[in-house]
């Protein structure tokens, strides 16, 4: 089975993360505020990408650590963040994770994030639910007023700060708490399971939403543009991410949204 080999291959790609060592010496900076890559990136983005074309040879791939980025939109195409919270990961903060994507004809098809700090492994494929290791997870039925919001600052783009601290502010205003963990793809699957009951930021590439877009949808949540507009797993968006709670109000909340 397809999504079982993949969860066995990003299970053994993390071992890269779980025993890496001088981490601070093996940094280069990318375009952009903060955006930093290691040694270690690289090295997972590889691995994955050998022993992926091995499982589905006639897959496309687009990693993050790729110097171009092109997104067919016929066939089947891996999205791949090889560790989706670098600074966490330079930092030894222990919250990263590792995101691969399927997706085929353009949408989303199979959905593997894994923390392996915590052991934990989200996998979802389309139409068959979503599951944390090996168990069925559903998003909270509750609404933002009784639950935590999960936030990302979008640090890359600094012209992007007022918005997300407006709309941190206002979530904190008309929520129990607000959570950043440095980890988008960590941050979908925490929606997906229930943990928090909306996820935003003000932009993210494909290969931080697209597994945990699927993920959230297979778990009955709602991901979007704070435009309330479908994601394309073709360029860098906005992410809003709800659980069952919000779900029914979506265009209001983003009114809401564009107001801040």
């Amino acid at each position: 089975m397809l999504l079982k080999k993949i969860i066995a291959v990003v299970k053994e790609c993390s071992k890269i993360l779980l025993t890496a060592h001088n981490v601070e010496n093996k940094i280069t900076e990318k375009e952009g505020t903060a955006n930093f890559v290691t040694d270690y990136d690289k090295q997972v983005q590889r691995m994955l990408q050998r022993k992926l074309s091995i499982l589905l040879p006639q897959a496309a791939f687009l990693g993050e650590e790729d110097e171009v980025h092109s997104f067919p939109k016929e066939g089947y195409l891996f999205i791949v963040d090889p560790i989706d919270g670098t600074t966490n990961f330079i930092k030894d903060y222990k919250a990263s994770s590792i995101s691969v994507g399927l997706a085929l004809d353009g949408e989303m098809y199979l959905g593997v994030v894994y923390n392996p700090y915590l052991d934990e492994m989200f996998w979802a494929e389309k139409g068959k639910g979503a599951y944390r290791n090996g168990h069925p997870i559903r998003v909270s039925d509750q609404r933002i007023a009784d639950g935590i919001v999960l936030f990302g600052t979008a640090p890359y783009y600094p012209q992007l700060a007022d918005k997300s601290f407006a709309m941190a502010r206002y979530f904190f205003d008309h929520s129990l708490d607000i959570r950043r963990s440095g980890s988008a793809a960590i941050d979908l699957c925490s929606i997906a399971a229930g943990r928090g009951e909306l996820f935003f930021e003000a932009k993210l590439s494909p290969w931080d939403f697209a597994a945990g877009s699927l993920i959230v949808e297979e778990a009955g949540g709602c991901c979007v543009t704070f435009d309330n507009e479908k994601l394309q797993l073709g360029r860098s968006s906005s992410v809003l991410a709800v659980g069952a709670g919000e779900k029914e109000e979506l265009q209001e909340l983003c009114s809401r949204i564009a107001r801040l």
